[in-house]
């Protein structure tokens, strides 16, 4: 990664720039940035790393209720987020580092039935998820066609379900810290959050009037 994505990058950046910036956007910015430098401290403790890039990745984005009110598969601001992103991409970073630095790890992420939602809702005796495997089949399909043909934003909701699942585990209890169970997953997710968090930050911080949507906890006197 460049110094200019690291946090001290991206906060001399933010500095020099931030009066041009809309409040909300600002702001957005201002803490997705800080939580970047936390990660960054974490060294090898891939999931404290992960914790935190996932906070950066909910102040940019930010709004939790849109994973819980939402249907799985249909969280169209999701995809709208991502969307916005991809299109102002000009050095098509976000392509590149899903199709050569992270092809494998994220194609390892998609083919792991332990960061798939359906399958531990059948596994937790959940009605309605006993076709869990043709689901996983079906989005492995549906996965692999948007990455052949190059859908960026398709790309990036795919990988964010599984490693929405994988934040789960991790905040809910679900996990052992430094666990040597599903330790590849953990690692995969944190490099994959190391890169695009700080493409992320830096794709806004170019594209401050764009609509990037209220933060979710406005500072208030």
């Amino acid at each position: 990664m460049s110094d200019s994505l690291t946090f001290c990058g991206l906060k001399e950046k933010q500095r020099a720039i931030r009066v041009e910036f809309p409040e909300t956007m600002g702001l957005r910015v201002h803490r997705a940035i800080s939580w970047i430098g936390r990660a960054e401290a974490c060294g090898d403790d891939h999931d404290a790393r992960f914790i935190f890039l996932w906070i950066s990745f909910n102040a940019v984005y930010a709004d939790e209720r849109e994973f819980q009110s939402v249907a799985y598969g249909e969280r169209a601001a999701f995809v709208d987020y991502f969307g916005k992103l991809v299109a102002r991409d000009n050095g098509q970073r976000i392509y590149k580092a899903l199709w050569q630095r992270f092809s494998g790890p994220v194609r390892t992420l998609m083919e792991n039935r332990f960061v798939f939602n359906p399958f531990w809702q059948h596994n937790n005796g959940i009605d309605g998820f006993e076709d869990w495997e043709e689901r996983f089949r079906t989005s492995s399909r549906s996965f692999a066609h948007a990455f052949q043909s190059g859908d960026s934003a398709k790309v990036l909701s795919f990988v964010f379900d599984r490693l929405y699942v994988l934040r789960n585990q991790l905040v809910h209890g679900g996990a052992t810290w430094n666990s040597g169970v599903n330790r590849a997953q953990v690692r995969d997710g944190a490099a994959i959050l190391g890169f695009l968090m700080p493409v992320f930050i830096d794709i806004m911080m170019d594209n401050p009037v764009e609509n990037w949507g209220q933060p979710f906890y406005p500072v208030i006197d």
